[in-house]
Order: C-alpha cells, then sequence, then structure tokens
C-alpha cells in the first residue's frame, strides 16, 4: 500500500494563502492489484486524512455504524422499557409488604392495649372485690335463742315398723329466737340445718327453718316448730313412762342447729358466708307445759 501526497492547488488559493490557514495534506491509499501474473496500481477515491484531521467513514462503515446504533438504541429502548414496568412492580410489593407490616404491627399492639386493658381492670376488680370482702367479714350476723314452749308431751307403749314392742313419744313444741344482720351495705340470706331435739342421743322431735332475706342493720324474731310423732325410745323411755302419759320427773334435752347466712356484697361475685352453731341444754318440766322456756343462758354459739 502506498500513500501519494496530493499538492495541488489553484491560484486562487495561492493569492490566498497568506491570509488562510494552509490546508491539510490529503493523502490517497493506492493499493496493489493483481490480475493474472501482473501486477498493476489502482489508486482509490478514500481519502485519508492527516492525523490532524478526522477519518471519513465509507459507505459501508456508516451503514454497520448506523444499524449498530440502531440496534443498541432498540436494545436500551426495550431495557428502558421493560426496566420501569419492573421497578413499579417491585416498588408496589414493597410497599405492599410495609402496609402489611405496618398493619401487622398495629393489630398486635391493639391486642397488647386490649390485654392489658383486660388485666389491669381484673387486677383492680380483683383488689375492689378483696376489699369488700374484708370489710364484710367481720360484720357477722349475731344469733339469741330466747324461749322454747312444749304444747304436748305424752309417752305410751307402742312398736316400731318392724313390730318390736318399746316405749314411744310424741311431741310438739316451738323455739323462738331473734336473728340480727349487722352488715351495713349488704343484706343476707338465710337458712338452715334441722332443729334436732334430742334425749339420750336419740332425736325425739326436728324442725325445719323457713328460709329469708334480712336487710342491711335490721332484725326480726324468728319460730320454729320442732315436732316428733311417735318416736321409739327403745330402753332409754323406761324412765319416761306412766300410767298419765306424762313423764314425772324433769327430763333432760338437747336442742342443736347451725344457722347459715349468705351476703350478696357485689352481686354474686362476693359472697361471704357465716355460719352460727348452736347448742342448748333443756330441762323438761312436766308441770311447765304450755309455759315459755327462756333458753338465753342455756345455748351456747359457735361461729
Amino acid at each position: 500500500m502506498v500513500l501519494v501526497e496530493m499538492h495541488a492547488k489553484t491560484d486562487s488559493e495561492d493569492a490566498s494563502s497568506s491570509t488562510r490557514s494552509p490546508r491539510r495534506a490529503v493523502y490517497y491509499v493506492q493499493s496493489p492489484s493483481h490480475d493474472g501474473e501482473k501486477t498493476t496500481t489502482s489508486l482509490h477515491s478514500t481519502p485519508v486524512l492527516s492525523p490532524m484531521g478526522s477519518p471519513p467513514h465509507s459507505h459501508s462503515s456508516s451503514s454497520r455504524f448506523s444499524a449498530s446504533r440502531k440496534i443498541n438504541i432498540n436494545n436500551n429502548r426495550s431495557h428502558n422499557h421493560n426496566k420501569p414496568w419492573k421497578d413499579i412492580d417491585v416498588i408496589e410489593e414493597e410497599a405492599l409488604l410495609q402496609i402489611q407490616t405496618q398493619h401487622r404491627h398495629r393489630s398486635l399492639t391493639r391486642r397488647y392495649y386490649f390485654l392489658a386493658f383486660l388485666l389491669a381492670f381484673f387486677l383492680l376488680f380483683s383488689f375492689f372485690s378483696l376489699i369488700l370482702w374484708a370489710a364484710s367479714r367481720p360484720m357477722k350476723p349475731t344469733v339469741l335463742i330466747k324461749t322454747i314452749k312444749f304444747d304436748h308431751l305424752r309417752v305410751q307403749a307402742g312398736s316400731d315398723s318392724t313390730g318390736v314392742a318399746t316405749d314411744m313419744i310424741t311431741m310438739n313444741s316451738t323455739v323462738k329466737f331473734t336473728y340480727r344482720n349487722t352488715g351495713t351495705f349488704f343484706g343476707v340470706h338465710v337458712t338452715s340445718t334441722p332443729f334436732d331435739l334430742s334425749y339420750s342421743e336419740i332425736v325425739i322431735a326436728t324442725g325445719n327453718l323457713n328460709k329469708f332475706y334480712q336487710s342491711r342493720k335490721s332484725s326480726r324474731l324468728v319460730s320454729v316448730a320442732v315436732m316428733g310423732n311417735k318416736i321409739p325410745l327403745y330402753g332409754s323411755g323406761a324412765s319416761l313412762s306412766s300410767t298419765t302419759g306424762m313423764p314425772t320427773v324433769p327430763v333432760p334435752l338437747k336442742l342443736s342447729f347451725v344457722i347459715r347466712s349468705r351476703a350478696y356484697v357485689l352481686g354474686r361475685l362476693v359472697k361471704p358466708k357465716y355460719y352460727k352453731r348452736v347448742e342448748c341444754s333443756i330441762n323438761l318440766d312436766p308441770k311447765k307445759i304450755n309455759v315459755p322456756v327462756s333458753l338465753k343462758k342455756s345455748c351456747t354459739y359457735d361461729s
């Protein structure tokens, strides 16, 4: 390959050479061509600029450059066209996850607040109930047995349910006592165990208390009928039998029962209970039938 420098100038160029800058030298590439065994040289019209100038592009190289540029532009466009959608999807997914996380945290926070409120309410209510229970415990009701009156008494021969011959006793009596509720801010419901009247460890008469309600700081007089009908005495009735059917000597008896009181201080949540066990020793005098017998000094009371 041979580079040929061309120095052709026109007169006008010579005339103006002093005023304008010198033109760049133009080089042409001379490449050998082979035609059989002969070698000829031909000048191609492709100019090559000096290092001071910019190299021109041929048609083919320009086409290749344009094609590659279009491909790159298309690739960039396709890349830029797909990338925003992917970015938007990622952003939306992150935002959704963040919203879900915040919602979950809010739900957990609300649950914690609700549980803390329930726990605090339960503790305060329990503390308040404990205070009421402690305040109501000393306010125990009082029971005072007043009298017992024997309305009827008879001892006669007979036989029990199996046909065994024995003395049998029948009696009617009435027990009276006062009940007082000392509670200042609650009422009580009162019941009792059976009123048992026994002789020589044999229950010869019994009675039941009708349950009642006693309001705060109030009292009442209660009467209970204690009766027995043809109760077998077996060997214990020998000292009571007589021709008249009435005992001739005083008969020692024992009266026992338990008064049960239940207070509703705070509905059914705070309901203290009170128990009063009563035992009375009685001497039945046959001469005092239908006469009330005082029991104020003959009874013991256990809580």
